[in-house]
């Protein structure tokens, strides 16, 4: 048997050619450098929302059962000195409904405060939740 004096084969018989490789490779290094261009970004945005967010902060530090139409509830609110804070509260009754809330302002110019505040109800409240705190105008 005598072998063929040509040296060629039918295209793509035997794999990729080295300039299809070539073109993919490129590709692959475009397609990485696009995300990772995003992620970067995305990474730099969160960031820097993080940093510049106003927090305000607070914590129930305990409440006092007054009445059946009321509750006392002890607060610390943590605050830049120049943002006016705005705490929600919520007074429960034993069954754990909602029998009162209250939204509570502290303007003062303070960065740490321990205010007692009263919530109003309609019925005996048996326990108090802090629902959050938000800067003035970024309430939810």
């Amino acid at each position: 048997m005598s072998q063929p004096s040509s040296t060629t084969v039918p295209p793509g018989r035997y794999g990729r050619t080295p300039s299809d490789e070539a073109s993919t490779d490129r590709r692959l290094r475009l397609v990485g450098l696009v995300l990772g261009a995003a992620l970067v970004a995305f990474v730099a945005w969160a960031g820097f929302s993080y940093i510049n967010e106003t927090k305000v902060s607070g914590e129930l530090t305990g409440f006092t059962v007054n009445s059946d139409e009321e509750i006392d509830v002890r607060l610390a609110i943590r605050k830049p000195a120049d943002v006016e804070g705005v705490c929600t509260v919520r007074a429960q009754a034993e069954d754990g409904l909602e029998v009162g809330r209250a939204e509570f302002r502290f303007p003062q110019q303070d960065d740490s405060l321990h205010r007692s505040v009263t919530v109003r109800t309609m019925d005996r409240a048996t326990s108090a939740e802090l629902m959050g705190c938000s800067a003035a105008g970024q309430e939810e």
